[in-house]
């Protein structure tokens, strides 16, 4: 939907703006909007919101040194947090495009593309009452992708800053490695690519605030000195991200070595950083360069701003019949960092299991030596479908699956990783498997209609390499043995005691129901690797406890006394 009423861009006169300005650019996102090669845009929801904390550190910072700015919003933030947008403008900056939820040219075809630009642009004019009058591409711009800046001109954009020159992309487009008026039938448009100096034709982006955090700032300095010399008639623009003064955000653990030092080095040097380059030169916002006076923007069915639905906590089923009761436990050591992004993913998961299962939830604490037993007090404490355990010593997760078993309210129990590596909104499809002959679903990521995410190789074939010596071992010939996403019948499991600790145990208990006769089922899902803290598992360790379970239950198997689950299958018990 368009503004009811267009508005009118009105030009100072020429010459009144200063000639070789510097123009700042931030990209207003999230810590987590980065990473779309180990997050899904799906599982947004469940992290926690910290870009309101970056972007009041990055107002501050402005305000003290009396400098205006770009900020060029993802229009997903636009959309929750109307009221930051409105702060930002009130401040005198201008608010652009980033897209709706970080894809660019590249990552979307033409009309999908286009239906991204429609609704970032009116869900930021609608939050700022201001026209979006530029666009940055999330990924920059390549060779083949400068279609895109005829389009924008097309819909009315006045300008682009998504080209930042490297190395020899550009070479055959001199002119876009300085700002400048592209003409499209009669339609100019803008374009103000990132700062850059050359050597020998090959191009270095030195107004990036990773390339400030990275290098030395005498490097940097000699960089500007460079780029004043030799492009003295273009604007030097630069840009940052406003995440980049949020030190105290969470990290993402699920990317390289190298993406974790391009993210995270200097992080907590920012703010001095920018202080120095703002003492240094006097920036302005892209709008005031070019002399552009706005009307505010009118929307004829303005949208009011919904607040986040609270989570459903009370379930009536919808016709005769009482809902299913479920218990759902998860295991908790040492994870403080990702406790937010698990309150989050229960909650979507409770809505999503409404009103056919009235959940219940049982945390277990398995005596972690950081903040997670106080968080989890914090979070989840004054619940009344929460149950929270801590252990008095750390027995390993296997344990701690058994004891909120034990500790949980129906007959019918899940467990999940507290990290959700698996995708917990697949208990939809899991809790449904668990029928009456059946005393565990476990999730398989090794089926043949399973798969794996991001997993380092080495884990994969340590993991497919276990699976192959339980199927020798074990009667049920799974595809995977050592998952902590399962559903279980809870009378099958009250019997059972664990000879092992730690991660081993998760490969016992199946190994004993397996023994004693209960059948198994599997279902094939994908796994993921953790994007928030740190595996516990040690590695070496593991490997060696395998070897000696697998050892254990040969024998149990070749002697046939098995210690399991009420040490008899169910359907030898009295009824």
């Amino acid at each position: 939907m368009r503004p009811a009423a267009s508005q009118e861009l009105v030009r100072i006169e020429p010459g009144t703006a200063p000639r070789s300005p510097y123009l700042l650019t931030i990209a207003l996102e999230d810590y987590f909007h980065n990473f779309g090669h180990v997050i899904e845009r799906s599982h947004w929801q469940r992290f926690e919101t910290t870009v309101e904390r970056g972007a009041r550190r990055t107002l501050e910072l402005l305000r003290h040194h009396d400098v205006k700015a770009t900020f060029f919003a993802v229009g997903w933030i636009a959309e929750k947090m109307p009221e930051l947008i409105r702060d930002i403008v009130a401040q005198g900056h201008e608010v652009a495009s980033k897209g709706y939820d970080q894809r660019g040219v590249r990552e979307l075809l033409p009309d999908a593309w286009r239906d991204d630009l429609a609704r970032s642009r009116a869900a930021i004019e609608r939050a700022s009452g201001r026209r979006v009058l530029g666009y940055r591409s999330p990924g920059w711009l390549g060779r083949d992708d400068l279609w895109a800046l005829e389009w924008l001109s097309k819909d009315g954009y006045l300008y682009d800053s998504s080209v930042k020159p490297i190395g020899y992309t550009f070479r055959q487009h001199p002119d876009l490695l300085g700002a400048g008026a592209k003409n499209f039938d009669g339609r100019e448009l803008w374009e103000f690519p990132v700062a850059s100096i050359g050597v020998a034709g090959f191009r270095f982006p030195i107004g990036t605030g990773n390339y400030s955090r990275q290098l030395p700032e005498w490097m940097m300095r000699m960089a500007r000195a460079q780029w004043a010399r030799w492009s003295a008639r273009d604007p030097y623009v630069m840009y940052f991200h406003t995440w980049e003064l949020d030190p105290d955000q969470p990290q993402v653990t699920a990317i390289s070595s190298v993406s974790r030092a391009r993210f995270y080095r200097n992080i907590d040097r920012m703010e001095s950083i920018l202080g120095n380059i703002f003492r240094t030169f006097r920036f302005t916002s892209i709008q005031d360069h070019l002399g552009v006076i706005e009307q505010p923007v009118v929307w004829s069915e303005p949208r009011p701003v919904q607040e986040k639905p609270a989570p459903i906590r009370v379930f009536v089923e919808p016709g005769p019949g009482e809902p299913i009761r479920c218990s759902l436990v998860v295991p908790c050591f040492n994870e403080e960092s990702s406790l937010v992004y698990l309150a989050n993913t229960l909650d979507g998961l409770e809505e999503a299991l409404a009103p056919k299962y009235a959940m219940e939830f049982v945390l277990v604490d398995d005596r972690s030596t950081d903040g997670t037993w106080k968080v989890m007090q914090q979070l989840f404490g004054d619940r009344g479908n929460y149950r929270l355990v801590r252990h008095e010593e750390n027995s390993g997760p296997a344990v701690a699956i058994l004891n909120g078993i034990r500790a949980a309210s129906s007959e019918l129990v899940a467990s999940i990783d507290c990290d959700c590596s698996y995708d917990p909104m697949e208990l939809a499809k899991m809790l449904p498997m668990l029928g009456d002959d059946v005393s565990m679903v476990t999730a398989s990521p090794y089926h043949p209609r399973g798969a794996v995410r991001n997993v380092p190789e080495w884990r994969l074939m340590l993991s497919r390499s276990l699976s192959l010596l339980y199927r020798m071992v074990l009667r049920q010939k799974l595809s995977t043995y050592t998952s902590c996403f399962r559903v279980y019948r809870r009378s099958d499991m009250l019997g059972m005691s664990l000879e092992h600790r730690g991660f081993l145990g998760v490969a016992e208990m199946l190994g004993k129901l397996d023994l004693a006769g209960m059948k198994i089922v599997e279902y094939p899902t994908t796994l993921s690797v953790r994007v928030l803290g740190y595996s516990k598992m040690k590695v070496a360790r593991t490997i060696t406890g395998h070897f000696k379970l697998l050892a254990a239950l040969l024998k149990q198997r070749v002697s046939g006394k098995v210690r399991a689950a009420g040490d008899e299958p169910r359907s030898a018990r009295p009824a």
